[in-house]
């Protein structure tokens, strides 16, 4: 019978870590107001009545007002770094 070699947790997890963090810098992308736009329109069904963009603490959200099917308006904040 062959015995198998234990791997420490700490350096396991420590790859894990440092695998996730690259692979989340590496995709994180800014979207534009456009597709921002269309994730609420596809999620929502509401009509998109104005936008805004906005910067805080050096972040962009696109602020939108729409006007839901109930016929209710509300306002939707989107980050724009997904």
């Amino acid at each position: 019978m062959i015995a198998a070699k234990r791997l420490k947790p700490f350096p396991v997890l420590a790859a894990i870590m440092a695998a996730l963090l690259f692979s989340s810098a590496v995709t994180a992308r800014e979207i534009s107001v456009q597709e921002a736009m269309a994730m609420i329109q596809r999620d929502t069904h509401a009509k998109v009545l104005s936008v805004q963009t906005l910067r805080i603490d050096k972040r962009k959200i696109y602020r939108f007002k729409v006007l839901t099917p109930g016929g209710q308006v509300r306002v939707i904040e989107i980050k724009a770094d997904q």
